[in-house]
């Protein structure tokens, strides 16, 4: 198996007392690779262990069976080259939406080092990012002056200041209505092409998924393992007229 990312036969357990002595087992034998640049949607039914998939492909979890590669390095501690957004985009309220953003630079290195000496450099990065999503003239506002699709659109940001080569979406639009999720979708798709990011999604909307992937995976109840995949062949790049055709109904039917 090759790609970017890779999971080979991971096996990860969760214990804890209420767990029993051997631990709740989340997944079990998982493999999955994605190739630099592509965008791959993970799909399955609650409790399935598509989340710990994203903590064992960042680093933040450890199997105890398996191995988990990102770009050609075994993950033995977190993976600094990977940015991640969640359902809930978690900003601060005291700080401003410029200053939520440079929240991670001013964490870590190398940038924890460069950013008070150039303040300005890293700003413009900021304010460009956030132009780039809708969002330009919007970096003096507070978190509770935006709206739900506004305060997503920071978090994507905030998870691409450092320039990641790895994006790891976790329901990122679950929380909006329709509307806004649709539009969020257009965000993603933009970025993707622009950047040439290779991200991986986990998302509940099938819909969703294959709008923007092209590749998606499905994942067993839990114990998780990806029990099939199917290849997205619809032309990029694609509008959102193309969900109303009979070619995207099929698909996710």
């Amino acid at each position: 198996m090759t790609g970017f990312v890779r999971l080979d036969g991971v096996s990860h357990r969760y214990g804890g007392i209420q767990a029993g002595p051997e631990g709740v087992l989340a997944v079990e034998d998982l493999s999955i690779s994605v190739g630099r640049g592509e965008l791959a949607a993970v799909v399955g039914p609650s409790g399935c262990g598509k989340s710990t998939l994203m903590k064992l492909a960042t680093g933040l979890q450890f199997p105890f069976k398996g191995s988990v590669t990102v770009g050609e390095q075994r993950v033995s501690k977190p993976v600094k080259i990977a940015g991640m957004a969640f359902q809930a985009p978690t900003l601060l309220p005291w700080r401003t939406t410029l200053d939520n953003l440079l929240l991670p630079l001013e964490i870590v290195e190398p940038h924890r080092s460069r950013i008070r000496r150039s303040k300005a450099e890293y700003v413009e990065r900021a304010e460009k990012l956030l132009a780039s999503v809708g969002l330009g003239g919007f970096g003096s506002k507070f978190p509770w002056q935006l709206s739900g699709g506004m305060q997503q659109r920071t978090s994507l940001c905030r998870a691409l200041i450092h320039e990641p080569q790895l994006l790891m979406l976790d329901e990122p639009f679950g929380a909006l209505d329709a509307f806004t999720r649709e539009e969020l979708w257009c965000v993603i798709r933009d970025l993707h092409a622009a950047r040439g990011i290779t991200i991986i999604l986990v998302t509940h909307d099938l819909r969703e998924a294959v709008f923007l992937a092209d590749r998606v995976f499905v994942m067993s109840s839990r114990p998780g393992r990806i029990v099939e995949e199917r290849k997205i062949d619809i032309p990029r790049p694609r509008d959102l007229e193309v969900t109303f055709t009979k070619e995207f109904q099929d698909i996710v039917h």
